[in-house]
């Protein structure tokens, strides 16, 4: 195949940088995880107060709250993961590749396996007067897309990506 004519091209996600800590399951610990991602998000060349940091950090907040509320185990931390991804498009026979912009993905993990909370699909609106039960959908709202995982070798990942 001549050079000038390409296969079709891949698209492999290659992880750029990434930030992994564990926390107090307390609500100083969310605190803490908050402040930390908003920190490492500006190191990343995210700063503080743009539109990509400010969603990054409310979902933190409201995964880590969760976490804190119902995923605490007694004496069991719980594991706030940031990782920024790169799409590389790889011509197969050219062997060449293209970096683009790609996707932030918060990751929060804690070891409580019997509460689940709903996939996205399965989220209820709650009561108007209600004074809980809203914050995967902000969670919904800003992340471009989030699910629910299971953790190895116990608990569950809740997972939200944004596409940058």
């Amino acid at each position: 195949m001549p050079a000038h004519i390409m296969a079709r091209a891949t698209q492999t996600p290659v992880t750029v940088r990434m930030f992994t800590q564990r926390f107090s399951a307390t609500r100083l610990g969310a605190r803490l995880a908050r402040h930390l991602a908003a920190h490492r998000l500006d190191v990343w060349g995210f700063p503080y107060g743009t539109r990509s940091s400010n969603a990054a950090c409310a979902i933190v907040a409201e995964l880590t709250a969760n976490a804190v509320l119902h995923g605490h185990v007694a004496g069991r931390d719980f594991e706030l993961s940031l990782a920024t991804l790169c799409y590389a498009d790889i011509a197969a026979d050219v062997g060449t590749a293209a970096a683009r912009p790609g996707t932030l993905r918060i990751d929060v993990a804690d070891t409580r396996t019997e509460r689940r909370p709903p996939q996205p699909g399965g989220l209820a609106v709650p009561a108007r007067d209600a004074e809980a039960g809203r914050g995967l959908l902000v969670v919904s709202a800003l992340a471009t897309r989030w699910t629910v995982l299971d953790r190895h070798p116990i608990g569950k990942v809740v997972r939200a990506e944004l596409d940058l």
